[in-house]
């Protein structure tokens, strides 16, 4: 097999030579060459042992007759990023990715790309690059970190942190959060973005079978990556690219499997950015219709009971596709260069389940404890798309992690323009109870959509909270919990609804119905029509606030970004 770089060395030597002058010797220049593309660096527990998943997969290129070169991109993370500006780069991170993978993947014609990452912006990033290119390509998940004592893990520290901001002494607490809530690398122990997206990838078919969420600990993982390198070369050979594998039909795939294991509000900004590299579009009410009709499976944090391990171990992801597989398509395409029906045959025939279940045991748990069999779901989906006279093109909310009083809420709004503010006031019991917190110039244009975490976990920390809602055009985690409704759009620096909205106005939130309105003015309940026309009178009277952002990413990208119901990403 002649590598697709002949050409270019012929008329340019200086190529070969610059290989040479690494550990490439005269055989490996006629091989084909595989770009192993990764996030490892000491940013984050998820990335930190990428670069043993890299060197297993050059093994398996090497194994098959190819030559690996190894590039590196390191990504961050949300956890550093809390409570100050650089939460704001967070999401425009994904682009920056993006686009780096990108020029790596240019600079010479590579015969195949494996991409390696775990978490919230490099997994989408990297996928959106491997559609960009549309070579043959694989992704490698990095798996899921470990448990923490008595089942923790690095969120579990609500009740601690805030007794500990109240002045209480819980200093032996947090030493212990801080030594052991991420014992080991992989990513985070609930279905929060990083979980949710290795999980996407898999769905989609761009990883091999079982390989999101696959504790990191385990040596499994490291044979998994040695195969993906050598499964690289075979769709090389047969000239299998992401495009044959990643159409509309496996999206609508992978959306499926997101409602059944109440994934991430975050998909909904990267499936539709991925998407759209290949010229496809996703809109939200794909992901509205996709959660009333598949049951909700997986019993896992934030919106269950269980960690991400036993996710795993209960048969992950093929478990869930298999549950749903009369409303799955299982004639797409996958990078094992089979269909999924082909591939859940394969996986079950193999052994993977009957091992997962052993797994279970030691913690005397049933596979159907962890992830529910259709017949015994008792709801549909996890996530809604809410519309109204706030959000016209649309607001999204994670319902499986809403109690089911306040799935209906109605109360008067509590404005901020900023996260900050807002967090304090919470922090400080100075927001009153069955409020709607409005917290908006949070959208993509307005400061880069950061994640509200921190002020999502207030609401359900002392002082409890939890009967106010927050509505917001920035992002919540994957794993927030609560009535928080984000991705408003459009958003306030835009001119969206949500920037005319003053203290005391009536928010009515209907999940059930699809609903966030503007039901009342100044505590005061009101038709439609004289809603409108006071917001129509607010709007003569209305300037966007000027936003400094520092010069570099975050002001292109609030120049740039599309709707977050689009999928945020850059306008070309």
């Amino acid at each position: 097999m002649k590598p697709k770089s002949s050409k270019i060395r012929k008329e340019w030597l200086q190529v070969d030579t610059l290989c040479c002058g690494m550990d490439w010797d005269e055989a490996d220049l006629s091989k084909p060459q595989v770009l192993i593309e990764d996030v490892f660096g000491d940013s984050h527990p998820g990335s930190v042992h990428l670069d043993a998943l890299g060197k297993e997969a050059s093994i398996g290129v090497f194994q098959e007759g190819g030559k690996p070169a190894r590039f590196h991109g390191t990504d961050i993370c949300d956890g550093w990023a809390m409570l100050h500006s650089g939460m704001n780069f967070i999401l425009p991170s994904r682009e920056v990715l993006c686009d780096l993978v990108e020029v790596h993947g240019r600079v010479i014609p590579w015969d195949g790309i494996v991409a390696i990452s775990s978490c919230d912006k490099s997994i989408p990033a990297h996928l959106m690059a491997l559609s960009r290119l549309d070579i043959p390509a694989i992704h490698i998940p990095g798996g899921s970190n470990r448990v923490g004592p008595n089942m923790s893990h690095s969120l579990l520290v609500g009740e601690t942190a805030a007794r500990w901001r109240r002045g209480e002494e819980v200093s032996r607490e947090v030493r212990d959060y801080q030594l052991s809530g991420c014992p080991g690398a992989g990513a985070c122990q609930f279905m929060g973005t990083a979980s949710t997206m290795q999980c996407m990838s898999e769905a989609l078919g761009l990883t091999l079978p079982g390989a999101a969420l696959l504790p990191a600990s385990l040596t499994a993982i490291g044979r998994l990556a040695r195969q993906a390198g050598r499964q690289v070369m075979e769709l090389s050979k047969r000239g299998i690219k992401v495009s044959d594998i990643l159409t509309k039909e496996a999206l609508e795939n992978a959306i499926k499997v997101h409602a059944a294991i109440s994934g991430s509000t975050n998909a909904l900004l990267h499936l539709p950015a991925v998407a759209h590299e290949l010229g496809i579009e996703i809109d939200a009410e794909i992901f509205d219709r996709c959660n009333r009709e598949i049951p909700y499976l997986a019993n896992i944090q934030p919106s269950g009971e269980y960690v991400n391990e036993l996710f795993w171990y209960a048969g992950g992801v093929p478990r869930v596709q298999m549950e749903i597989r009369d409303l799955l398509n299982l004639k797409v395409l996958t990078v094992t260069g089979k269909t999924l029906e082909e591939n859940l045959r394969q996986t079950e025939k193999e052994g993977f389940f009957r091992r997962g279940e052993g797994y279970l045991a030691n913690y005397k748990l049933r596979r159907e404890e962890v992830i529910r069999r259709v017949k015994d779901s008792k709801a549909y989906g996890s996530i809604a798309v809410l519309k109204g006279n706030l959000a016209p093109e649309g607001a999204v909310v994670k319902y499986a992690a809403v109690a089911p009083e306040m799935r209906t809420h109605e109360g008067p709004a509590r404005v901020f323009d900023r996260e900050e503010p807002a967090y304090e006031a919470i922090r400080r019991g100075k927001v009153k109870p069955g409020s709607v917190v409005v917290l908006r110039y949070e959208g993509p244009r307005g400061s880069g959509m950061p994640e509200i975490l921190a002020t999502t976990e207030a609401l359900v920390t002392p002082p409890n909270l939890s009967n106010t809602a927050i509505v917001t055009d920035g992002r919540f985690s994957g794993a927030t919990r609560g009535p928080c409704i984000g991705h408003v759009s459009p958003e306030a620096a835009q001119g969206g609804p949500i920037a005319l909205v003053e203290d005391g106005d009536l928010i009515r939130i209907d999940i059930p119905k699809r609903v966030l309105a503007v039901v009342g003015i100044k505590g005061k309940k009101m038709e439609p029509r004289p809603i409108q026309a006071v917001f129509e009178e607010r709007r003569k009277h209305w300037k966007p606030p000027k936003i400094q952002h520092p010069a570099g990413i975050l002001r292109r990208y609030a120049t740039q970004a599309v709707s977050a119901m689009k999928g945020a990403y850059l306008e070309t």
